[in-house]
Parts: C-alpha cells; structure tokens; sequence
C-alpha cells in the first residue's frame, strides 16, 4: 500500500501556483526556484546602487554639485517609491512573466499592451548595454589595460557573453547568485562607508548643502539641479524584475510586490548613506572632476576621492567591488527582458515569435531569448556611442512601459477593484497613482533636454518605428490571462 506523504510546504506553494497560472491561461514551463528573497534580490541588483550611483556620480556633482547630492537621492527615491508602490498593487493581481505588457493588455487591449511590451524591451536592453558598458569602464583600468574604445567594446561583448550563459544554463544559478549579488552590495558599501567615515578627510557639513555647478549647460540653477537627477533615476529602473520573474517565484501575490517595493526601500537607503559619505569626503571639486589616470584618460569621479582621501590600494578595492556588482547588475538585466520576450512571444506579439518563446528543455530557461537580449545590448552600445544616451533611453523606455499600465488601472480601477490581489493600496490606490503619473512625466520630460537631446530623438525615433511596425504589422489578436473585466453595469461572469 503507497502512502501520499504531505508535500513540503515550498512544494505545496509551487503547485498551487501553477493552479493559479492554469488558470490565468497558461501552463506552467519554469522552474519556480525564487523564493522571497531571491525575488527582492534580483530588483535590489538590477537598481544596484554601485552601479547607477557610482558610474553617473561625475553627471550628478557637475550639473548640481554637493546640493545634488544631498536632495536630489531622497526626491528620486520618494517619487519611484510612487510608481513601485503603483505596480506593485497590479503584479499582485496578475501576477505573470511579462508583468506591464499583461496588466496593459488586461486594462487597455492589445493595441495599449504592444506599445507597452516594445517600450519595455527598449528599456531593458538600454539598460543592459548602460550596466554592462559602464562595468567594462571600471574593469579596463582595474586590469592594467589603456582605457580606448575597442577595448572597452571587447570587454563589454565578454561581459554580456558570460550573463548569457548563465542565464541560459541554471535559474536556480541566477536565483544564488543574485542572493550574493546582495550581500556584496551592502557588504561593500558598508566598507567604503566605514572607512572614509574613520580615514578620510571631511568638508565641513555645510558643504553638503552647497548648490553649485560645473555643467558647460548655462541655465538656471534650479534647471540645472533637475537634469542631475538622472543619477538617481537611472539608478532605480529595472525594480519591474520581481514582475518579470513572478512565474519562477513561489507565492508570487505576495512575494513579487513585496520584492518590488522592498527594493526600492533598500536601495534609497544603504544609497543615501553611500552618496552622502562620498560627498563629505571630496576634498575639491575641480579636482575630482577632472582626474585622469597615467595615460590621461579619465577616471570616475567616485575612483578619485578614494583615490585621493583613501589612497590608490583602497582605490582598486573600490573597483573590484564595484565591478562584481555590475556584473551581478547586468546578469539580474539578461534575466528581466529575456522574460519580457519570452511573454510578449508566447502570446504571439513579435516577428519569429515561436522562436522566442521556446523554453530549453533541459535547462528550463527561454535560451534564444537570453541571447537575442545580449545580441540585442551589444548592438545597442555600438550604435548609440554615448553612455548618457543609453542610460537617457533607458529611463524613458522604462519609465513609459512603468506607467501605462498604472494609467490604465487608475482610468478603470471602478471596474477591477474588485480582483485586486492580497497585496493592495486600499484607500490610499488612486492618490498614490495620480502622484506617480505626475512624477514620471516630469522625469521623462528631464531626461531627454540638453544635454541629453540625443536621448530624446532616440526616444522619438524608437516610437516612431514602432508606430510604424505596429501599423504594417496589421490589427494584434494579442493572447491575454483570462482575467476579464467586466464593462459596467454589466453581469459579472
């Protein structure tokens, strides 16, 4: 006689999942190896604050200066805490691979979740090339090579070679590593903290609240301080990864919006405190921004001030962690919109679709799709030519696929409040979802200005082809969850 022993409770999770996806429409094809912390982890490294942080602190401190600093994080910080708190309520009630493409096509239609998907894509893999370029620019000097273009470019096509691999071989690989990926962010930013608050020379404190600018832009101060903000706004994109990895989460209801939100709360946080030590410690402006290594190139201003304060041994410790974190960075990038085409294929939304929706068999990874995503980032850094313009698009992309869905769900929250997820904004949904609206548009408005126009007509010529393949490309029966809204004063089904 066979006795059915009880299923672990992990299991047990995993297979009332995979109910609830059955009944959404789907069939369950990953491998649900993310727990809760793994899908914190794999936001926590895509915003990685020793990346966007780091790489842009030289954009930051010329447009503002220390006053930058010193409010321009917290401000970052609260308004895409608006927008995360806004998807976070939607992935909790859809909670599927390809997050706002799905929440836009349940709450607008096909023609709403197209645009959503394509713009989505855009971001991710401009975030990828900005994340994996800018690991390229550190980890050229850290290994004693001259800082020219073809080699940043050999080494960048190496790093997103590696991601990709990894990606195709093991979820259960990128769900450990992504969990380390955490411990080396906080573990070294609390190291660099620790030490130049024990060793280096400080400014006065007042020197945090200086508003001033290095910028070649002549304008207004205050204009000046709000095209900083792209630091800090780059910084936070790619938190849509604990959406984007909902199918492979146990409990994703309430482990994808809680991985979302937390994420975001984390890294404003241990952020902060990096920012504002780094700040403290620089001993000249001029001389932090215009630093060069022995062959006259030059170098991150983050590298300068441990350089200068800490010494050239601390210097290189700061860039061997912050190399591991962005590659950590850029691996969390691959695994976002590779489930991004992955959906978006599965439901027949894109040309070859049937190719990029196949699910390795052995691996139980969408492998074409990883590699279309590298493919796709290499190509984009040597078209672009401009680390500011990738990042600029980045944002942009991100930000509009980030706020359609919470548009849309605000316009209709009368006919879906009733299908609201465990994990909800009550009372409080719609004025935090107008706060979001107002800040994204304000902050894709700033990020396309001078001196970042390029980004703006790219973003212009990206919507452009998109309309225009959209158009050629016929009317889009787009497959969606069968979670379907009732029209008002209709009979519920």
């Amino acid at each position: 006689m066979e006795i059915a022993l009880p299923l672990p409770n992990e299991d047990l999770h995993a297979q009332q999942d995979a109910q609830d996806l059955e009944r959404l429409g789907y069939r369950q094809e990953f491998f649900r190896g993310f727990g809760g912390f793994s899908n914190f982890a794999i936001s926590f490294t895509i915003i990685s604050i020793l990346t966007g942080a780091v790489t842009l602190f030289d954009y930051g401190l010329s447009m503002g200066g220390p006053l930058e600093m010193t409010l321009g994080w917290p401000l970052a910080t609260a308004g895409t805490l608006l927008v995360a708190l806004s998807m976070a309520e939607l992935c909790s009630a859809l909670p599927t691979s390809g997050g706002m493409y799905h929440w836009s096509a349940e709450l607008g239609g096909p023609t709403w979740a197209w645009f959503t998907a394509w713009l989505n894509i855009v971001g991710l893999v401009a975030c990828i090339a900005g994340i994996d370029y800018g690991c390229a620019q550190f980890l050229v000097p850290l290994a004693g090579l001259e800082s020219k273009a073809s080699t940043l470019l050999i080494v960048y096509g190496l790093l997103l070679l590696t991601q990709a691999a990894i990606n195709h071989i093991s979820t259960r690989w990128v769900a450990w590593l992504n969990d380390l990926s955490v411990t080396v962010h906080i573990a070294g930013v609390a190291v660099l903290i620790g030490a130049l608050w024990i060793f280096a020379p400080k400014q006065p404190l007042r020197f945090l609240m200086r508003a001033s600018s290095s910028s070649h832009i002549h304008g207004p101060y205050v204009w000046l301080f709000m095209l900083g903000l792209l630091q800090a706004q780059w910084t936070y994109t790619g938190f849509d990864a604990s959406a984007h990895v909902a199918e492979e989460t146990i409990d994703p209801r309430h482990r994808a919006p809680w991985g979302m939100v937390m994420s975001v709360i984390a890294s404003g946080f241990f952020g902060y405190l990096l920012i504002l030590s780094l700040t403290w410690a620089i001993p000249d402006i001029g001389r932090v921004l215009g630093a060069t290594d022995p062959g006259g190139h030059s170098i991150p201003a983050v590298l300068a001030i441990v350089q200068m304060t800490l010494g050239s041994r601390a210097g290189v410790l700061v860039l061997g962690v912050t190399v591991f974190a962005m590659w950590f960075c850029g691996l969390a990038a691959c695994t976002s919109v590779s489930r991004s085409f992955y959906a978006f294929a599965r439901d027949n939304g894109m040309p070859f679709s049937k190719l990029w929706s196949r699910i390795s068999a052995r691996h139980k990874t969408p492998a074409l799709a990883i590699w279309l995503s590298a493919a796709l980032a290499l190509a984009a850094m040597i078209y672009s030519g401009a680390y500011s313009v990738v990042t600029s698009i980045s944002v942009v992309g991100l930000y509009l696929s980030y706020i359609i869905p919470v548009y849309l769900g605000w316009r209709k929250k009368h006919l879906w409040i009733s299908k609201r997820g465990p994990w909800n904004l009550g009372d409080s949904s719609n004025t935090v979802n107008v706060l979001a609206l107002i800040w994204t548009v304000g902050i894709c408005v700033i990020m396309v200005m001078p001196p970042n126009a390029r980004a703006g007509w790219g973003i212009a010529s990206v919507m452009g082809a998109l309309l225009l393949l959209h158009l050629m490309s016929g009317k889009h029966q787009i497959q969606k969850p069968q979670w379907k809204l009732e029209d008002e004063g209709s009979t519920p089904q």
